[in-house]
């Protein structure tokens, strides 16, 4: 049985179209990418999920009933737009969030003090939330999400605002989330991250899922024809549209893209001609390229319509 199936979702503000025809459905134990420009639908499907907007049409099912109250308290959702309560003090705040999900605090105690350990932040125990800091504040509501061990875990752009080290800390949790069972929907801007993280994808654009599936298939399908080139010399046939679509400079090395029906091996032929060659391969496609060309070519067919 799916843990979350999105069925036909429609909805609409005045006559802007959010969401047209969604479909989606989420295994156990994966971690799912819902991805998409600004303003392409996403946060409206999370605040359906949540039933904080009614859709005008589909049915959006948690383990193959309702989302009624009961479902929802099954599932942590740490939304886009942060915010604590800040004259609460750090463990009476996730002392109380724990029991709006069902959990007394003669239980949680003990949790609240490992999650806030692994955080850094037991010395915050006692302490206001209005002195912490923005990435503080990030941490403690990303332990509000997990505190209850939900099934459905929905994250929201959750490594907004982290260092790298905060950001690795929440990758590792996830992973440790996803090999428990949970089910994960992880909405982002960061392409490396779900790279990373991502079992499948959904891609929404003016509402509509226009590219989804396993992250793999989907990179097979894209082809694998970019190339990373490191060199000496002035590589000049990289300006040649004839020969390339378009390029990459990441300082150190070129990443290079070659015009339709150019071999790599033309791309070889003249960059030999040019540069001396330290290191010349075939990259997989980057989730990155992917997205842009996906979402260009989608805008390209709206604006002929």
């Amino acid at each position: 049985m799916s843990v979350l199936t999105i069925y036909h979702v429609y909805k609409s503000f005045n006559d802007v179209h959010a969401v047209q025809d969604l479909s989606l459905e989420l295994p156990e134990g994966e971690i799912f990418g819902l991805l998409g420009p600004n303003g392409a639908g996403k946060t409206t499907t999370i605040r359906m999920i949540m039933d904080i907007i009614i859709p005008d049409q589909g049915k959006i099912l948690i383990n193959g009933k309702p989302n009624t109250q009961k479902q929802l308290d099954q599932v942590g959702y740490l939304p886009e737009e942060r915010g604590l309560y800040r004259k609460m003090k750090v463990g009476e705040l996730l002392s109380f969030l724990a029991e709006m999900k069902g959990i007394k605090p003669s239980q949680s105690k003990e949790k609240i003090k490992a999650w806030l350990e692994r955080f850094e932040l037991i010395d915050y125990i006692n302490k206001k939330c209005e002195v912490l800091s923005k990435g503080m504040q990030q941490k403690v509501q990303f332990i509000g999400t997990i505190l209850h061990e939900p099934k459905l875990i929905i994250l929201d752009e959750p490594f907004s605002g982290l260092d790298p080290v905060n950001s690795e800390l929440i990758k590792d949790i996830m992973l440790e989330q996803k090999k428990d069972g949970a089910t994960i929907i992880f909405s982002t801007h960061m392409m490396e991250q779900v790279e990373k993280l991502c079992d499948s994808i959904c891609l929404i654009n003016h509402g509509k899922a226009v590219l989804s599936g396993e992250l793999k298939q989907i990179k097979k399908k894209f082809g694998s024809n970019a190339i990373r080139m490191e060199y000496e010399g002035k590589a000049k046939f990289i300006n040649n549209p004839s020969l390339v679509k378009h390029f990459e400079d990441r300082g150190k090395f070129l990443e290079i893209y070659p015009a339709e029906k150019v071999a790599v091996k033309q791309i070889l032929q003249e960059a030999i001609k040019e540069v001396d060659i330290s290191k010349f391969e075939i990259m997989e496609p980057s989730l990155h390229e992917i997205f842009i060309e996906t979402v260009t070519k989608k805008q390209g067919e709206v604006t002929h319509e």
